[in-house]
């Protein structure tokens, strides 16, 4: 941790202008894996700082560290950088993937190897100047000590530019590390020279090295690259380490000490100009003046080497950064317009513009320019109808990025759900996995997220896709990944596992009944109170059963025993997690009265910095509906006090300004719902609940026109909903329906210092 700049210091890329949201975010929240500030394995935000362009393909970023469980690649407190990557994960929590096509400005002797952290001297990565790192919205840069270059970046949708401004030196380069991939290493590459500017050729990255969950994810992809130099190819060549046959690939080995002596002493081929191998790399040397500016843009493509070219070509065709940039910054602009906040401090407009600005980089597209993409069969498609996305994180974003995108971009919902449908019939599939990257069927967490996502797009009308075919899917999801004949499940994470098995199932019984199956309806809703056989009535609370249907023994610590028949959370937080039917969840628990002095024992127990902990654990999704269910229990004052104080607790300005992993934009997307002053405890269900707004006006931009929510006289202290109207009538529900939403409209919440009976159940 030596030479971290104080994780309290709010950071702030440039100028705050009121009128750009985009001048608004900081990429560098979140943007630590740290474990030490986080206090748990799991870490900080694990987010990027470096360039992207809203859902785009290519994010050009730092990257300071190849091991380990730093998905980004990238962690602040880190002191050198060994390269910039055209490919990120933002905020995942296992071991990460992509990093692809690794760039890296040098001067002087040549080295083939990046170096480690311990010592960044031995290799080509260098410290750099911690004040100099600069980031917002389209632009990265940063002063890299050891070269004395500076390093800036910027992106569009599928390409990116980079400009490195070099001292004098007769011995400058620009090093490309071909095998290179966050969560371990490509297992093949081809590079080309196509002219004096341009180099081409493909990693293929397979569960062999490692990567997404270091192999176990199944990620199996190939990146196709076309990359133009602005000084021409002069003195050239590739390096190729022998990587022997048989050698393992997997993260372990690549970060071990043999292996990277073997790409320390890989072989230089100077003039050689195409090459396949199992770990390459590319360098371009030329003398520089002082503060010569040296540019390199490259096309990236999942398809084929011809539509990089044309991505690049498409986006990039000349050597004008600053305009690149320029257009990065448009398009941002955009898209954080969808929704626009007025009043609340400096600090907090930067964390919601930078929570809405985290919640539009996944899911991502994965078309090229032309429209087509690589599907599961590995074959090209063009649909016509539809985007190709990827990064489908579904355990985390079914609660609140999705719902959220519904809102705002329900195009992008059509487009998600059409491409899990399409890649399970490319793949003849019969069911909807979980986490999806790159078309692998990952099996990352637990439960059938998908069909949540899709139950909650149809109950919302938003059904651009093949109904039929999404409704087969997800019942073969649940008929495979379910409950099965007892009831629950029984192996591990039983009380998690039968709970979110519940929960979709429900689901699926809500499609059917909209659909007209009624045998179906009446299946799965039966299916769905399945949360009620793990229900231990003398302990008061669920309990994970053994197959013989006995209840597995009581831990000391009770339902704050971590892993006991959960999945990273305890009894205590997983155990609220029966959105399908909190009324019947709470006469389980004794009824409002009881659930209420649970509830708010969990809050007060709650350390102030919301850290990862027992109780109300922010940084875990199991929780993040537990803070509405006080409006369906007759105290919504108890959700607008404790949704402020997480708004407020739980994000920062900061590196450490998410308690927790951004998780694929869910953590993010919780603020912007909540702190516009509405979320939904239930997806498939249209109900969203109305709590305190953090600001004094958000605007959303919906298919109607637009819809307000204004908070009169909203103030730190003035945090309680006194009064609302809807369209100018009184309102006196906690609840809004979707419906009402995407209608556009105007609701005007009167705020107060004291709690009082709006809202409350009479």
């Amino acid at each position: 941790m030596q030479g971290l700049l104080p994780f309290s210091l709010s950071i702030v890329p440039n100028e705050v202008k009121a009128q750009s949201p985009a001048s608004y975010v900081n990429p560098f929240i979140g943007a630590s894996t740290s474990t030490a500030q986080a206090g748990v394995y799991h870490g900080l935000g694990k987010t990027f700082p470096g360039a992207t362009t809203p859902y785009g393909m290519v994010q050009v970023s730092p990257n300071t560290i190849t091991g380990g469980d730093n998905g980004s690649g990238y962690s602040y407190e880190h002191e050198s950088i060994e390269g910039f990557a055209f490919t990120q994960m933002s905020g995942i929590g296992w071991f990460g993937d992509l990093g692809n096509f690794l760039v890296m400005p040098t001067t002087g002797k040549l080295n083939t190897f990046s170096g480690k952290l311990a010592n960044p001297e031995e290799g080509y990565r260098s410290r750099y100047t911690k004040s100099s790192e600069k980031a917002s919205a389209g632009y990265y840069s940063v002063m890299l000590d050891k070269y004395k270059v500076k390093a800036e970046m910027t992106a569009a949708p599928h390409s990116g530019i980079l400009r490195f401004t070099f001292p004098e030196n007769k011995d400058s380069r620009i090093q490309i590390d071909l095998a290179r991939r966050v969560g371990g290493t490509s297992t093949l590459q081809y590079v080309k020279v196509v002219d004096e500017n341009t180099i081409q050729g493909w990693m293929k990255c397979t569960p062999d090295g490692g990567g997404w969950g270091n192999g176990d994810g199944h990620a199996d992809y190939t990146v196709y690259f076309y990359a133009k130099f602005s000084k021409p190819l002069k003195s050239y060549g590739i390096w190729s380490a022998n990587i022997p046959e048989g050698q393992s690939r997997k993260l372990e080995a690549v970060v071990s000490d043999d292996y990277q002596h073997l790409i320390a002493t890989a072989d230089v081929l100077p003039n050689v100009g195409e090459k396949e191998g199992k770990h390459l790399g590319f360098y371009t040397g030329f003398a520089t003046r002082n503060n010569e500016q040296v540019l390199l843009k490259t096309g990236i493509s999942f398809v084929s080497i011809e539509g990089a070219k044309n991505n690049l070509e498409a986006e990039i065709p000349d050597w004008d950064f600053n305009g690149v940039q320029q257009k990065a910054v448009k398009l941002w602009n955009d898209a954080l317009s969808k929704a626009t906040i007025t009043g609340g401090t400096k600090d907090e407009k930067i964390v919601f513009y930078t929570a809405l600005y985290h919640t539009m980089i996944d899911p991502r597209i994965v078309t090229d320019v032309d429209g087509t993409y690589n599907g599961g069969d590995n074959k090209p498609h063009k649909p016509t109808t539809f985007q190709k996305r990827t990064i489908f994180s579904g355990w985390d974003v079914f609660r609140s990025q999705m719902p959220l995108q519904t809102i705002i971009n329900p195009t992008l919902v059509n487009d998600m759900i059409n491409s899990l449908v399409t890649l399970a019939d490319e793949k003849d599939k019969n069911y909807l996995e979980r986490w999806e990257l790159l078309n692998a069927y990952s099996g990352c967490m637990l439960g059938n997220p998908a069909v949540s996502m899709i139950a909650d797009a149809y109950s919302k009308g938003i059904r651009n896709y093949d109904v039929d075919k999404a409704y087969k899917l997800s019942v073969g999801s649940v008929e495979k990944f379910g409950n099965g004949d007892l009831g629950y499940s029984y192996d591990g994470a039983g009380i998690a596992l039968t709970l979110e098995y519940a929960y979709t199932d429900w689901c699926v019984g809500q499609m059917a009944k909209s659909l007209g199956k009624k045998d179906d309806y009446v299946k799965y809703n039966k299916r769905g109170q399945a949360y009620k056989n793990i229900f231990d009535p003398e302990k008061k609370w669920f309990r994970p059963r053994t197959k013989d249907g006995s209840w597995q023994a009581w831990p000391d610590s009770g339902r704050l025993t971590q892993w006991y028949g959960c999945f990273e959370t305890n009894p205590y937080q997983q155990g609220w997690f029966v959105p399908q039917d909190v009324a019947g969840m709470v006469r389980l628990m004794g009824g409002n009265e009881a659930v209420k002095a649970d509830l708010i024992h969990m809050f007060e127990k709650t350390p102030e910095n919301m850290m990862w902990n027992d109780y109300y654990n922010h940084a875990n999704e199991p929780v993040h509906q537990v803070p509405f269910l006080f409006n369906r229990i007759g105290y919504p004052w108890l959700t607008q006090k404790w949704t402020r104080e997480i708004t407020r607790r739980a994000y920062k300005n900061s590196v450490e300004g998410l308690v927790g992993n951004e998780d694929v934009g869910q953590m993010s997307a919780w603020y912007v719902l909540a702190a516009a002053g509405i979320h939904p405890i239930c997806p498939g269900d249209t109900r969203q609940e109305i709590t305190s707004p953090s600001f004094d006006k958000t605007v959303f931009k919906v298919a109607g026109g637009t819809f307000t929510i204004a908070a009169k006289n909203n103030s730190a202290k003035n945090i309680y909903i006194q009064s609302a109207r809807l369209n100018g009538k009184p309102y006196n529900k906690c609840y809004i329906d979707y419906s009402q939403i995407v209608a556009g409209g105007y609701l005007e919440l009167v705020m107060g210092p004291k709690p009082s009976q709006w809202g409350a159940k009479k």
